[in-house]
């Protein structure tokens, strides 16, 4: 490897080691075998330099877990329910194993408001996330993912993707299995959310509360 791609895997190390934000020139420097004019001349500044590496180790993720069915994979010509169950299992089990990228992960999402230019740089690749989970989710190649389905479903799995990443990491413990996901959705849809006791006598009648009124 050049200088560069030296650069962008010794940023990558970085990251997970020490994070976005407290990640230095010289930490790059370090990890890379490399000295502080290389990161200047090929990438323009620190900052650009872990701008990639984020949206690069965000890739290479979703790349595992395309590249060896961990979603979809076998159950995607099953049932569509097992088929979710089982595909959220496993992204579930990928964060507790890999706390470091997760932590790295969520940092980030905290810098946002207040780094124009990393929120510029994510925003450019969120919508390939969504094509990505939608087709790692069918087992499909990113090809074949409609815009319609990458915007509605694939925002609706990075939403659920940001979420549990985050609760991976405050209570791992106290993580939904992809099969209490399954059943969420069916509470919330069938207006099953609560148990019959918990409702009041004239929420039994309307099947409801705010929205009944």
């Amino acid at each position: 490897m050049g200088h560069r791609e030296d650069l962008l895997e010794g940023a990558k190390r970085c990251l997970l080691e020490k994070g976005y934000a407290r990640t230095t020139a010289r930490d790059i420097v370090a990890a890379s075998g490399t000295n502080l004019a290389s990161i200047g001349y090929h990438y323009g500044s620190k900052d650009v330099l872990m701008r990639k590496a984020l949206v690069e180790s965000v890739e290479e993720w979703g790349a595992g877990l395309a590249g060896t069915g961990e979603a979809g994979g076998g159950e995607a010509a099953g049932d569509p329910v097992e088929r979710f169950a089982a595909g959220w299992d496993r992204i579930l089990r990928s964060f507790l194993e890999q706390r470091d990228f997760v932590a790295s992960q969520v940092e980030v999402l905290g810098l946002l408001p207040r780094d124009p230019e990393l929120r510029a740089a994510l925003a450019t690749v969120l919508p390939e996330g969504g094509e990505g989970l939608v087709a790692v989710f069918e087992n499909v190649p990113d090809t074949e993912v409609d815009a319609e389905s990458a915007r509605v479903v694939g925002s609706f799995y990075q939403a659920l993707l940001t979420g549990l990443m985050v609760q991976s990491l405050v209570s791992p413990a106290a993580l939904p299995s992809g099969g209490d996901l399954v059943e969420a959705m069916r509470r919330v849809l069938s207006g099953t959310v609560l148990p019959a006791t918990a409702r009041g006598p004239e929420e039994e009648r309307t099947g409801g509360g705010a929205a009944a009124s």
